[in-house]
């Protein structure tokens, strides 16, 4: 039986018009100007100042895009269908401040609390993992303390980078310390690499996260372990965080600091839709640079990650 026709913004398709035209959108979905009377919205925030190796994140959110245009509406895998269920465009991006960091922060958590003040749930394109900090106070303004699933080849704990407080490796340290994380309900996966002391992955055990470092995914399927983490973080409001410096390198090499030995492309389906059933008030994919990715893969990968974010949001429906 088929689906009556929905009445909500669908994606452009592709026998519509060429997907290498139209819009240049996220999924060559329509923009809108504010989240009012959205379910859910792509928004990109085009910032990098926090970036300590290779910058060119701020160029993350228009790759994406571009990629994107090859993505359809239906999850043939899952069989979510989130065009049929809710409301969803693209808002565009944050007019983020280039020169100056602290008032960036300002402005996104501004940006961030007027998307949510429309009970609207805001799906990121990075930027740098610095943005995870300002969208986590506007988190904490409309949910409070959040539950966090963050995929990363780092913890970014640090207390301080080149003497500063804000920068793409301290936001975790500093959404501990302000508040902003209920820890027993945070798990990070996918670390790895060289460190400078055990205390680089111990400090985020020591306030409750549970770490599931790179070595512990290998050769093995995630779901079991998602069962686990659904379990630990329960019920109440959770945030995704994906650096898709996550992945192996070989499945996303264009970002800023690549680790070897890290996640694969399924693995990284399997955790997000090991999300589904979790409260995901909102999600991002950051650490994206396009100078980077001379085939566009890693950008193709992003695009997809954060579609499958979308399918596991709370309000989207499944086809039988």
């Amino acid at each position: 039986m088929p689906m009556p026709e929905s009445t909500r913004n669908q994606p452009l398709g592709g026998n519509a018009m060429p997907r290498f035209a139209g819009p240049a959108t996220m999924m060559r979905l329509p923009t809108a100007s504010s989240a009012a009377g959205l379910d859910a919205c792509f928004v990109g925030v085009p910032f990098d100042i926090g970036t300590s190796n290779r910058a060119g994140a701020r160029f993350g959110p228009r790759a994406i895009r571009a990629e994107s245009c090859l993505l359809r509406p239906y999850n043939m895998a899952t069989r979510a269908a989130p065009f049929d269920s809710m409301q969803v465009a693209d808002i565009g991006d944050v007019a983020i401040n280039t020169f100056n960091a602290p008032k960036c922060m300002d402005i996104i958590t501004d940006a961030y609390d007027a998307i949510l003040q429309h009970d609207c749930v805001p799906l990121t394109l990075g930027g740098d993992h610095t943005i995870v900090l300002p969208i986590l106070r506007a988190m904490f303004k409309k949910h409070g303390p959040v539950g966090l699933v963050h995929v990363d080849a780092h913890a970014d704990i640090n207390d301080t980078m080149f003497g500063e407080k804000i920068a793409h490796g301290t936001p975790f340290r500093r959404a501990v310390e302000e508040g902003l994380l209920d820890g027993k309900r945070v798990a990070q996966i996918g670390l790895r690499g060289s460190g400078y002391t055990a205390e680089d992955f111990d400090w985020p055990r020591s306030q409750g996260f549970r770490v599931v470092q790179a070595e512990e995914c290998w050769y093995k399927s995630l779901a079991p372990l998602m069962a686990e983490i659904r379990a630990q973080l329960g019920a109440g409001p959770v945030y995704l965080s994906f650096d898709v410096d996550g992945l192996d390198p070989s499945f996303a090499p264009g970002t800023g600091t690549p680790e070897i030995g890290g996640l694969s492309i399924w693995q990284a389906l399997e955790i997000i839709r090991g999300c589904r059933g979790l409260d995901i008030v909102g999600g991002d994919l950051v650490e994206i640079s396009p100078p980077y990715d001379l085939s566009g893969n890693t950008a193709l990968v992003g695009a997809n990650l954060l579609f499958e974010m979308l399918c596991v949001l709370p309000k989207v429906a499944y086809r039988a």
